[in-house]
């Protein structure tokens, strides 16, 4: 999709900001281990979702479903360097957010969760897309083409997460009751 200065980005993008704050909230919220959960669940979600994709691709066809096999190909087949770059990109680069955001949690005293989450985003946005632009790409683009192919890319992520910013305290505040609600129960 176009994006600023003739610049483009990938549609697949879009909410990747939303997921790295979501998981600096989980951390507020809940605590450093549960948030390395969460990128694990997440981790294990997309493997067991391009490990069934790679089965469905390899399954023969029924007659009667050859009409449709181009398409879901086209829909399912990601080259496997591609699905190992957003993989590998997203394991390390949320297990940084979570290192970072405490890191800067503790830096600033627990207050002002927004910077906290911002520049934790700022660190770990980078490295996820230097990752992937690096991995998908090396040897296919020069660098210097990959570089200003990746530079919007953490632009817009780097951007959107400050705008999601306000949905993180709403995020913060609804845990946050729900924790208090169970942690009454519990009693």
């Amino acid at each position: 999709m176009p994006f600023i200065f003739g610049t483009h980005l990938s549609v697949s993008i879009i909410f990747f900001p939303f997921v790295f704050l979501t998981t600096d909230v989980i951390g507020q919220v809940y605590g450093r281990r549960m948030a390395k959960n969460f990128v694990m669940a997440g981790f294990i979600s997309v493997a067991v979702f391009m490990l069934y994709s790679l089965i469905s691709l390899s399954a023969p066809w029924s007659q009667g479903g050859l009409a449709f096999k181009d398409s879901y190909n086209t829909i399912f087949s990601v080259s496997l360097r591609m699905s190992l770059a957003s993989l590998l990109a997203y394991v390390i680069g949320e297990y940084q957010d979570v290192l970072a955001f405490f890191w800067f949690k503790k830096k600033l005293n627990d207050k002002a969760f927004w910077l906290q989450s911002n520049l934790s985003n700022l660190w770990s946005q980078f490295l996820d897309t230097g990752i992937f632009m690096l991995v998908a790409f090396i040897g296919v683009y020069p660098l210097k083409t990959i570089i200003l192919m990746g530079l919007p890319w953490w632009l817009y992520k780097v951007g959107m997460g400050f705008v999601y910013t306000p949905l993180s305290y709403l995020g913060i505040h609804l845990l946050s009751y729900e924790n208090k609600s169970q942690q009454n129960q519990d009693i």
